[in-house]
Parts: C-alpha cells; sequence; structure tokens
C-alpha cells in the first residue's frame, strides 16, 4: 500500500504564507532574545559553550566575546524580522557556525539542535523566495 505523503497543491500555497510567518517569527525573535542574553546570562554562562581553543585565540575575554556574537544575533534576528529573504540566510549560516564551535567544545547535543535549527531556517529561506540560484 502506497501512500502520498505530499498536500495537494492548494492546500499547500494555503499552508506555506502561515508557516513562513511562523519561521519568520521564530527566527527573528529567538536570535534576539539569545543574543540580549549575551549581556545578562539570565539563560546560561554563554562563555561555557566557547570552545577553548577559540577562547585561547582571542584577543580579549570570551565574555567580551560573547557580547559581540550577541549583537550579531540581535542583528541577524532583525534582518529575519524585517528581511527574511536575506535574514533566513544569515541565520541558517551562523546557526552551522555556532554548531561547529560546539562540536569543537564536545558539546554534541546542543550542535545537533543548532544543525536542527540551521534547517528551519533554511526552510524559511526557501519559502520566503530567497532561495539561492
Amino acid at each position: 500500500m502506497q501512500t502520498d505523503l505530499h498536500l495537494p497543491a492548494s492546500s499547500s500555497r494555503v499552508a506555506a504564507p502561515s508557516v513562513t510567518q511562523v519561521l519568520r517569527i521564530t527566527y527573528g525573535l529567538v536570535p534576539i532574545v539569545a543574543g540580549l542574553d549575551k549581556f545578562t546570562n539570565l539563560l546560561t554562562d554563554w562563555s561555557a559553550y566557547l570552545a577553548p581553543s577559540v577562547a585561547t585565540h582571542l584577543p580579549f575575554s570570551a565574555h567580551t566575546f560573547m557580547m559581540l556574537v550577541g549583537v550579531i544575533e540581535i542583528g541577524a534576528g532583525l534582518l529575519v524580522l524585517f528581511r527574511p529573504r536575506i535574514g533566513a540566510w544569515v541565520v541558517m549560516a551562523w546557526l552551522v557556525l555556532i554548531a561547529l564551535n560546539l562540536l569543537i567544545s564536545r558539546h554534541y547535543d546542543v550542535a545537533v539542535r543548532d544543525l536542527v535549527m540551521a534547517v528551519g531556517a533554511w526552510s524559511l529561506g526557501r519559502l520566503s523566495n530567497g532561495a539561492p540560484s
């Protein structure tokens, strides 16, 4: 017995805008919140996730680096909210870079989560008609 997992074209066209909006809000707000938290460390001590081999090569403290990361994340989140066709790809690339750092520092579970989130950002990019040619 074969089942077709694809929605009819009419259902896809109706669902796509709502899915795009949910992804846009999610991938806009989450980086902004995470970026702001780099300044307060209320959610976690973000410096603990920086690979020691990376931290030793920085010209400043891990905390200062994380504050710079926070500024970039806030900007990426704003870009997703206001220019999702570009922002989705920026957030996707950023999440892959974060996952690579997490793999180096052996935070495998969090790295996998960030790679899955990168797939969601890729999906937003595709749905926003911003797929690279």
